[in-house]
């Protein structure tokens, strides 16, 4: 039987990289760092998972037969017989026919309908010769012949049962059970249970007797133990015309990994011009193995990109990089202000592992870098990835047990936006430690502790290590249908702010750009937090649209107290205000990190009602709620004020609406929507439909608005016109901009062997998805066409067109 191994994703040999080349295998805008993972295979029948409503990304869906010809396997399968070929040597022998002959009983002449079935083997014939002594067999006549990995059709089989041989002639065809290859050979010889030699022989993947592509080759032998066939003098043929001669040709005859070639990369990008790549894949061993992947870029010249993987008790572990020993083009070129760039090494790095280090701890590092600024824009290979402007790299220890968790690492960011100045970059968490408890005293009273020491560093600012502490305790008084959480905590936030701090300040909140030194080396901030979380469940039993219902309503209140500390002569080491929205309703602070606490005296109320049905799955939550403050909110950013605050002294909050529902499996949709009532103004607003079409066909739509800062509409769809084709589509427009962002318009053909997708994108350059470019007031924008074709079984893998496709439309699969 073929295994797969278990350890890493499959990976699948293309030995006929140069004749995908020829016929424009894919061409993508970008050029970056390429991933080539594989489908994995479906069954005979074409079933797969369809991909749930709201899913992020869709696994890759699986190589589909269930578009070939219903007798595509030969019309003899027997399903029944057992698919493990071990027990074959100790198997009995079963032998059936209309007519039976033996004078010596030992040889017997066999006639109609013969069939003499051992374990997996099954031959059926006209007439048949048996040795019951030597297990030799000679099978004349309409000869078909079944195992667990082949189906054959001849006039003439003979061999030795025993030994598992036999040698085949005579109109003769096969089909391979576990990749669906098929074809036709002058003679086969089946050299043992594992191995056979056809010659004269023809191979693919598509209907039996209609090969849209196939190998001819003067001989195949295939290895059932390694998974390869191997062809001598072959060409490659598309619609019954050669591309390609090969004298060696290896690929794959079941779903494991093996050595060779890829599929290659045809691009163009205005910053690299022309691409082409040829990946070669090491099957090393069963849990580790490495891509080679050579890159000629026209106007930089020869790369070097790879990709090894390991998986080691207790650890496992990727690295990706990519090298230019010396760029050929000249970026000044381009821009003025650009970095040069002419004759520099250029590389990107990318390294990730996850090892258990013994019971309780483990060690994850996640190392990300690039030789400069310009990388990822010169090189990215999709919008994501030139928009991205840090690279975050990180390495920690960590540990937990029943009660309690810690780590210790550290962070490190790297600026890869070209147009923004080193400053803007995070600061080094250099290291940074966390240890955090959580005691049951008894059934209903809790204890712990959250705590934090950091260590930040940055370049021509102020410096210093923070020591956060949080001691806290806790009571969970609940029913069936009510809860009531009473919370006290301290905080304490201290600072050992380093040498030349008085040469830097704070922005002070009521002089925009004036700053104040620091003058205290060790400053800190304490005080309580006292939080009371609050609510009521209600359930009935209704009815909607002729389905019954369980429907719920659950009230809550949340109070929360936190007196006013003035902390303007802190820090701002990692601290931000965080967005408003309605989980802000019921936590303690609206800064993430340390340096800022928020005062309150703020009571929240809101309301959840939910729909569940009879298998208690929810297709509907809505919610609705509002912050009311009893005293004003005073701990501002510095440089900041009031009106740019969503906390003000404001008598209430933004009122919050949230709504996710799915009556029906096939539509789905989310909604978020915030009303200032002191403004009578909308600060932001969500709306996400999706609706499946048929098995794997789905539309998308959303419109995002943020106040001052974003508007856009989205649409994406895959609609399946047929069986056979389906239109893509991906478009996102900026009202802020008063252009479009991305525009993308596809079409995706595949049938019984053959799958083709044909894209084209345009998008902007350097766009940040907020506001336009800080560069320019009109970006560059880019046009690409991308072309994909897979030959089914033959080493199939998502390449860019894959990734872009399932990264850029929700629901693709």
């Amino acid at each position: 039987m073929t295994r797969t191994p278990r350890h890493l994703p499959p990976r699948r040999l293309l030995a006929v990289a140069a004749a995908l080349a020829l016929i424009g295998a894919q061409a993508d805008a970008g050029t970056g760092s390429h991933s080539h993972h594989p489908h994995p295979k479906a069954s005979l029948d074409g079933s797969e998972t369809v991909c749930p409503l709201g899913t992020f990304i869709c696994p890759p869906r699986p190589d589909n037969f269930a578009l070939c010809r219903p007798n595509a396997m030969l019309s003899f399968y027997d399903p029944f017989l057992p698919k493990d070929p071990a027990l074959r040597d100790t198997s009995k022998t079963y032998v059936e026919a209309e007519h039976v002959d033996s004078s010596n009983k030992t040889v017997y002449h066999l006639s109609g309908r013969v069939k003499i079935t051992r374990d997996d083997q099954q031959l059926r014939a006209d007439r048949a010769d048996y040795n019951d002594s030597t297990t030799d067999y000679d099978a004349r006549g309409d000869v078909r012949y079944q195992d667990y990995s082949q189906l054959l059709s001849a006039d003439h089989l003979w061999g030795n049962e025993d030994a598992s041989r036999g040698i085949a002639k005579g109109h003769l065809r096969f089909q391979m059970l576990k990749s669906h290859g098929n074809g036709t050979a002058q003679q086969v010889h089946m050299l043992d249970a594992k191995h056979s030699r056809y010659r004269e022989v023809t191979y693919s993947t598509c209907d039996v007797g209609h090969h849209l592509w196939e190998i001819r080759a003067q001989k195949l032998t295939v290895n059932k133990v390694s998974g390869r066939g191997v062809a001598q003098n072959a060409t490659m043929r598309l619609d019954g015309v050669p591309f390609l001669y090969l004298p060696w040709l290896s690929f794959p005859v079941d779903n494991r990994r093996m050595t060779g070639f890829l599929y290659p990369t045809f691009a163009h990008t205005s910053r690299g011009g022309y691409m082409f790549s040829a990946p070669f894949y090491l099957n090393l061993a069963p849990n580790y193995d490495a891509t080679l992947e050579p890159r000629l870029y026209s106007l930089r010249g020869p790369m070097l990109a790879g990709q090894a993987r390991y998986l080691l008790p207790g650890t496992h572990g990727q690295l990706d990089f990519e090298y230019l020993s010396s760029d050929r083009f000249d970026d000044t070129t381009l821009s003025s202000t650009a970095t040069p760039t002419l004759g520099h090494k250029r590389w990107l790095a990318k390294y990730t592992d996850s090892t258990a280090l013994w019971p309780g701890w483990s060690f994850s590092t996640n190392i990300n870098r690039a030789s400069d600024r310009n990388y990822l824009r010169d090189f990215g290979n999709n919008l994501y990835t030139i928009s991205t402007g840090t690279l975050a790299s990180n390495a920690y220890i960590y540990g937990s047990g029943n009660w309690w968790s810690a780590s210790f690492g550290a962070d490190y960011y790297q600026n890869v936006d070209p147009s923004l100045p080193d400053s803007v970059v995070q600061y080094k968490r250099w290291p940074r430690a966390t240890f955090n408890v959580d005691l049951p005293l008894n059934r209903w009273l809790e204890t712990g502790l959250t705590s934090e020491a950091v260590a930040f560093r940055k370049y021509d600012v102020v410096e210093g290590d923070r020591l956060d502490l949080a001691p806290y305790i806790g009571a969970d008084f609940q029913g069936p249908a009510w809860f009531v959480r009473p919370k006290l905590a301290w905080r304490y936030t201290g600072y050992q702010l380093n040498n030349g701090y008085q040469n830097y300040g704070y922005y002070s909140q009521l002089s925009t750009g004036q700053t104040s030194p620091f003058t205290d080396h060790t400053p800190s901030r304490s005080l309580p937090i006292v939080d009371l979380d609050s609510g009521l469940i209600f359930e009935r039993n209704t009815s909607l649209f002729g389905n019954s219902y369980t429907q719920t309503l659950e009230p809550r209140l949340y109070y929360l107290y936190v007196p006013y500390r003035n902390q303007d002569n802190l820090p701002l080491f990692d601290t931000t205000l965080m967005s408003f929205d309605y989980w802000q309703l019921f936590t303690t602070n609206e800064y993430s990190g340390a340096d800022r606490q928020m005062n309150a005296n703020n009571l929240s109320a809101a309301v959840t009602t939910r729909l569940l049905d009879d298998g208690g799955v929810e297709r509907l939550s809505l919610s609705f709620g509002q912050i009311r403050y009893f005293t004003p909110q005073r701990v501002q950013l510095p440089n900041s004020n009031t009106t740019t605050n969503l906390y003000t002294d404001y008598a209430g909050s933004d009122y919050v609406v949230q709504l996710d529902s799915q009556l029906s499996d096939n539509w789905r949709l989310s909604s978020s929507y915030q009303w200032n009532p002191n403004t009578r103004l909308t600060d932001t607003g969500m709306l996400e439909l999706q609706r499946r079409v048929g098995l794997d066909g789905v539309l998308n739509f959303s419109y995002r608005f943020r106040r001052n800062l974003l508007e856009q509409y989205d649409a994406s769809m895959v609609y399946p016109v047929s069986d056979r084709w389906r239109l893509l589509g991906h478009w996102t427009y900026s009202v802020k901009d008063r252009r479009t962002v991305e525009a993308m318009a596809g079409l995706q053909y595949e049938n019984c062997c053959v799958k083709l997708s044909v894209l084209e994108r345009h998008y902007v350059r350097g766009y940040d998805g907020l506001v336009t470019s800080t560069t320019t007031t009109n970006p560059g924008t880019d046009n690409a066409i991308m072309f994909e074709i897979e030959f089914k079984g033959m080493g199939a893998f998502n390449g860019q067109t894959e990734t872009y496709l399932r990264r850029g439309i929700l629901g693709y699969q």
